[in-house]
């Protein structure tokens, strides 16, 4: 796992077309942005993982 500290407003990029931004600090929260092509699903670890839970025989949701 590649750990990184950002910076409001800074980000990283993840191949060359996806792009996590840092949008606001609040107390012990983050807000991200993630900027991506359409055809790449992106959602919350928790949903993914619900959803895997629900239907087992899909594996290609995405595990963070």
């Amino acid at each position: 796992m590649l750990v990184l500290t950002r910076k409001l407003q800074q980000g990283i990029e993840i191949a060359d077309n996806i792009c996590v931004t840092v949008l606001q600090i609040q107390g012990g929260r983050v807000k991200l942005g993630v900027s991506a092509p359409e055809h790449v699903e992106v959602c919350r670890k928790e949903v993914a993982d619900k959803v895997a839970k629900r239907t087992p025989q899909v594996a290609l949701v995405p595990h963070c």
